[in-house]
């Protein structure tokens, strides 16, 4: 709500109400405003409970609340001054964008007229550009049609990003504060985690994030290393990233070289593909050619660096193993299996969440460069990451464009998909950790004990033929 003297109001509830540190824009309507035209996807209002279902997830993927799907699809069919909209893919129907406005005519009897906009959120790993103005736009076109005076929103101050949007879109900043309630959609907003907690990479921010959450106190020991302390009544754990104190060097060091990997899951009776330590001489043009097709990875290393997939004839070979060896002396040779690539947690000797990870893709509106589209596409993953991860615009990347018959400067056609963009390790790792947290939510207090006991933190990454362990062991 905006108020005349909202410091006043606040002190009149302090435990209840907040001046909320964002910035408020204003778009007013006009007769001659124009309406976007969306490409690839629709913009329509819910159809059903499936679609609220589908806001949540992706809510969660843009790391924000979500709310009972009960909830949403009641105030769809009977809360006349809230309205929703989700955008669906044109091809699989697949909901990527979801927005939430409220007509303040409706809600109050505004006596400005006015409405709002509450919430957008665009799925980060969408490969479609202009979800969210097209989202912003179609809702704003609702409350002209019904001759409200303006829609207001309030966005970080620092959100850059969206701020050009929506300055792009017409609207303009206006010197109001907004009083909120203390809820935990506004948590962020009233309360400050611990000092250092922003500095985490975006592996230990998701424990930090979590912990929070859980009212387990996290107090950042060394944020550059991603060292925290986790407290919990008499019980504390310090932990690295994902790694914790109960983490044996044995276990620690199977995970991290990949030579020990592949004999410890080969021993346990999972296929493997063939593989062989380079030698770089003749010996790795001949496995190649055995094999015809290889991944050339460092025996050590995270987040995918040095890594390259498909590699197909004696130059490409060449680099592979230079742009390994940057990474680490030692460099794994493998024959490439084909499959889908699968990630599982498993928690206490259970799995507790699984996340199919797929390489990026772009999809064509017939209106955008194959390089307009990668640009977009990595600025999602990369507001989604804290800047992590991103599809680097790199001689990789423009060879996978290559094979696929494009350019860079090329118009994709609209509904042509361009598979198999590499991109960063840390997006591909949120998506099962955001799977975790969804089951942690239903198992907290669990959770929390598994840390004080003998269990299992494993992190299992099949490709195709291959598992790999990414955290040990967990030991009392």
């Amino acid at each position: 709500m905006y108020a005349r003297e909202p410091q006043v109001l606040v002190a009149l509830a302090p435990a209840e109400l907040f001046i909320d540190p964002s910035h408020t824009y204003r778009l007013r309507f006009s007769d001659d405003d124009s309406d976007a035209s969306p490409a690839g996807f629709t913009v329509r209002t819910l159809e059903s409970a499936d679609d609220a279902d589908a806001m949540n997830r992706v809510y969660l993927r843009c790391g924000m609340v979500s709310a009972p799907v009960d909830v949403i699809w009641d105030n769809h069919l009977h809360r006349e001054p809230v309205d929703y909209l989700v955008a669906v893919r044109d091809d699989d129907g697949t909901v990527v964008g979801t927005v939430t406005g409220v007509d303040h005519k409706r809600l109050f009897s505004d006596p400005e007229n006015g409405s709002s906009l509450w919430t957008l959120a665009v799925d980060p790993t969408s490969s479609l550009p202009g979800v969210g103005a097209a989202l912003t736009l179609a809702l704003a076109a609702i409350y002209r049609d019904r001759r409200r005076a303006y829609m207001d929103l309030s966005v970080a101050h620092d959100n850059a990003a969206a701020i050009a949007l929506y300055e792009k879109l017409g609207f303009a900043r206006v010197p109001v504060m907004a009083v909120k309630r203390k809820n935990a959609i506004n948590e962020p907003l009233f309360t400050h985690p611990p000092e250092t907690v922003d500095d985490l990479n975006p592996y230990a921010r998701i424990i930090a994030d979590e912990a929070m959450r859980r009212g387990i106190w996290v107090e950042v020991l060394d944020a550059e290393a991603g060292e925290m302390r986790l407290s919990h009544g008499g019980r504390s754990v310090i932990t690295r990233e994902s790694l914790s104190e109960f983490t044996s060097a044995v276990a620690m060091a199977r995970c991290d070289d990949k030579r020990l990997t592949r004999r410890l899951v080969a021993e346990a009776g999972i296929a493997v593909p063939k593989g062989r330590l380079a030698t770089f001489d003749d010996e790795d043009y001949a496995f190649l050619d055995e094999v015809g097709d290889v991944v050339v990875k460092p025996t050590r290393g995270e987040q995918g660096k040095g890594i390259t997939v498909g590699v197909d004839n004696p130059d490409e070979l060449d680099a592979a193993l230079a742009r390994a060896r940057e990474q680490h002396p030692d460099v794994l040779i493998e024959q490439r299996a084909a499959g889908d690539d699968l990630r599982l947690v498993v928690i206490d000797h259970k799995v507790v969440a699984a996340a199919l990870r797929r390489p990026a893709e772009v999809v064509g509106t017939g209106h955008h460069t194959v390089r307009e589209l990668i640009d977009a596409q990595s600025r999602r993953r990369s507001a989604a990451t804290g800047g992590e991860s991103r599809i680097p615009v790199d001689d990789i990347t423009e060879a996978t464009v290559r094979e696929a018959g494009w350019s860079f400067s090329d118009v994709l056609p609209e509904g042509t998909r361009l598979h198999g963009l590499s991109v960063g390790e840390t997006r591909r790792r949120s998506d099962a950790s955001q799977a975790a947290a969804r089951w942690l939510d239903h198992h907290g207090a669990e959770a929390i004990a598994v840390v004080g006991r003998r269990g299992e933190a494993l992190v299992e990454e099949q490709r195709g033929g291959e598992v790999e362990f990414d955290v040990g062991r967990v030991e009392p």
